[in-house]
């Protein structure tokens, strides 16, 4: 008899024996209509603990959903739209004159100089600030180099203003209307020229801002879209990259600006130079940023370069009528070097300064260390065995 044969004879044996005679040590059976018993209530007393472990817990995954930064760029955006026109209108809207400078070509201790100058800023609300020259042609020499934005010649038969509204074509209207009433006032003839005027297609002296604001947004968007669609570039090709569209967009704006409508005749080879350094140091803006702060970069750059940068870059105002802080920090960031490097270019060749390049140059020059020097932070790049790098991960 086998094993199971031996398990069917012991069972069938105890099932024929009488009741009072079957083990009554044994357990008894499990029968299957047992009902389970009811389950514990685990929450009673610990209802307030629950409910607060719940909360932290749906705050957790709404942090690790992707309507968490959905909702905080609504909320963004919103703010970046109201800084935006606040910024342009606070700049633009009511340009008032803080600190012109004049050259003054007068005898000493002219009465007429003194009452004119006297009444003009009186008229303006503000004071000139004069720097005498002791003939016209020095005078102009000030102008040529863009430390005067206008000249008072005092002669014994009237007033010479000569304004430059390729220096700032808001600040010469300015000028220019202001002085014929006071002239009137004091009895004394006033004649007005404009000694450098703008070109024939860029009458408000704005052509040059756009392209330079043109040269600026695209530039960090094209690192933005090089984050997205390119994420795998390693940090060198990252850069050279960045050079790349640089060249290319910059040779692209001066070409339609100069050769496509002819709105303003750009030395070519010096503004398609200026346009692409300014481009690819807005580019490398977003991406030291981008490398120090992630997916937040926008932010800074956006406040850095447009909210700040380009109101005070001194293209659609000139930088004596901005209010005078923003005034002197405009040159120091890189929409203002641009618009100053290109109006020098275009309208004062002979007197091109190395300011507005140092500023490009010192701004790409950190935003390129930063990035290399943390460019394990950076979200793109790849490893050096990837496929990408032709190595074969095949067996």
């Amino acid at each position: 008899m086998d094993e199971d044969d031996a398990k069917h004879s012991v069972t069938d044996s105890e099932a024929e024996r009488p009741p009072a005679e079957r083990d009554t040590n044994s357990p008894p059976a499990e029968s299957d209509t047992t009902r389970p018993s009811a389950p514990r209530d685990t929450t009673a007393g610990h209802g307030a603990h629950a409910r607060k472990r719940g909360t932290r817990e749906a705050w957790a995954d709404f942090r690790g959903s992707p309507f968490f930064p959905a909702v905080v760029l609504v909320f963004i955006l919103a703010a970046a739209a109201g800084l935006f026109a606040g910024s342009y209108t606070y700049t633009m809207a009511n340009p008032t004159p803080h600190h012109i400078p004049t050259a003054l070509v007068a005898p000493p201790g002219s009465v007429e100089a003194e009452k004119f100058v006297a009444g003009l800023d009186k008229a303006l609300n503000t004071s000139l600030a004069l720097r005498p020259y002791r003939d016209e042609r020095s005078a102009r020499a000030a102008m040529e180099e863009q430390n005067v934005f206008a000249i008072l010649d005092v002669r014994p038969d009237g007033v010479r203003m000569e304004v430059a509204g390729a220096a700032g074509a808001s600040v010469a209207q300015v000028l220019a209307e202001a002085a014929p009433p006071v002239a009137k006032a004091i009895g004394v003839p006033v004649r007005i020229t404009d000694v450098k005027p703008l070109q024939r297609g860029d009458p408000r002296g704005l052509a040059l801002f756009y392209i330079s604001l043109a040269a600026v947004v695209l530039g960090f968007v094209g690192s933005i879209q090089l984050s997205v669609h390119a994420r795998s570039l390693n940090p060198l090709e990252r850069i050279a990259f960045t050079v790349a569209y640089s060249l290319l967009g910059g040779f692209t704006i001066a070409a339609v600006v100069d050769w496509g409508l002819g709105a303003v005749r750009l030395p070519f080879f010096e503004s398609w130079m200026i346009l692409a350094l300014t481009m690819f140091t807005s580019g490398m803006v977003f991406t030291m940023f981008n490398t120090l702060i992630g997916r937040w970069a926008m932010l800074p750059t956006w406040g850095l370069m447009v909210l700040l940068g380009n109101p005070s870059s001194g293209g659609a105002v000139s930088w004596p009528l901005l209010p005078s802080l923003l005034g002197h920090l405009g040159r120091w960031l890189p929409p203002g070097a641009s618009v100053n490097a290109q109006h020098t270019a275009v309208y004062f060749a002979d007197a091109q300064h190395a300011f507005p390049f140092l500023v490009l140059a010192a701004w790409s020059l950190l935003s390129c260390a930063v990035f290399w020097f943390w460019r394990h932070r950076h979200p793109g790049g790849r490893d050096r065995g990837s496929p990408a790098h032709g190595v074969s991960v095949a067996a």
